[in-house]
């Protein structure tokens, strides 16, 4: 059976959408935006939707009559307008799938970079500052430091596995997983406990209006002078004023940023023009080979909905209409 799924996603190139054709399944048909022409056109005869990044209102919704499904090749789906996809009983999934390995690499590579200052000398090499001792006096290991997980889910796992590989200590808080879970690394009781011991502290939790700006002014005092921040989730877990006033006065030693409040940001963003920080463009998950596992992942969900087997990694909110059976493609387009 044919279906036609389109990529919400107007910054993907042609490379890419060559990618996630290579993984769907034979007959399927895959429609993208085209420039200067309005959602609305091209949601009308899509069976599914794959998004990325972007919002899915309720009047895209109501553009799309076939739509029966949602699939987000990511994790975060807070900017998905659930109330009208439960209108309709459109079920809306995820795809951890092919995120966790990718965004643990990436938070590494952020730790070391900015322990080791690599932005700045590599540039400095660049303009001809050769600064082979200049560096040393604030430049660290991560063997010995603490490294401190706020969210011990898929990804915080492989990011505790792979920094327990260094030689550093974890410790983590996640009220939401058991205490016995994670016996190869230590539970603290409260936010607040591990911000006072961690030197390293790294964010791997969703956004949620109980802790938007969960890094404020009051908890990034209460980590220790000289540590650093890192953030590879969401970028409206940190208020950003808050934390160029801890690093311009001294508290923290640096942060290292692959998200942020608003992106792209604006030039004139402080956290851009100060040394002591580093700055990727939402690319944590953003490998060749990330993408290939995740739509892999992605069209086997849609798979499953089309043969009207069960699904997998459902958003919790709608998880009872996987549990519905699934009407035919005949009855949908009818």
């Amino acid at each position: 059976m044919s279906y036609t799924v389109f990529y919400m996603n107007r910054k993907a190139p042609e490379e890419v959408h060559q990618i996630i054709r290579e993984q769907m399944p034979p007959g399927w048909t895959l429609t993208t935006p085209t420039t200067g022409v309005d959602y609305s056109t091209q949601l009308a005869g899509c069976d599914f939707i794959l998004v990325a990044d972007e919002a899915i209102r309720a009047e895209h919704i109501a553009a799309a009559p076939r739509l029966r499904m949602i699939q987000h090749q990511g994790v975060g789906y807070e900017r998905i307008d659930l109330k009208a996809c439960r209108e309709r009983d459109i079920p809306v999934a995820l795809t951890p799938e092919g995120t966790s390995a990718s965004v643990a690499e990436h938070t590494l590579l952020l730790i070391l970079a900015t322990y080791r200052h690599l932005v700045r000398a590599s540039t400095g090499v660049r303009n001809g500052c050769w600064m082979q001792w200049e560096l040393r006096k604030a430049s660290f290991d991560l063997y010995a430091k603490t490294l401190g997980l706020v969210g011990m889910g898929n990804i915080g796992r492989e990011v505790a596995g792979r920094a327990q590989a260094f030689g550093a200590r974890i410790i983590y808080y996640d009220p939401w997983v058991s205490p016995t879970a994670d016996a190869a690394f230590t539970r603290k009781e409260s936010l607040e406990a591990l911000l006072c011991e961690a030197d390293i502290v790294s964010l791997h939790v969703p956004v949620t209006s109980e802790n938007h700006h969960l890094i404020n002014s009051n908890t990034l005092r209460l980590m220790k002078p000289g540590a650093i921040l890192i953030n590879t989730a969401r970028g409206k877990l940190v208020d950003e004023a808050a934390l160029v006033e801890a690093l311009t006065d001294g508290h923290l030693a640096g942060a290292a940023l692959d998200v942020l409040n608003e992106e792209p940001p604006d030039p004139s963003n402080r956290l851009l023009h100060l040394e002591n920080v580093v700055v990727t463009p939402h690319i944590a998950a953003g490998t060749r080979d990330a993408l290939t596992r995740k739509m892999r992942a992605a069209f086997a969900n849609l798979l499953r909905f089309s043969q009207g087997e069960p699904l997998v990694n459902v958003v919790p909110e709608l998880r009872d209409l996987a549990l519905k059976e699934q009407p035919c493609h005949s009855t949908v387009k009818n």
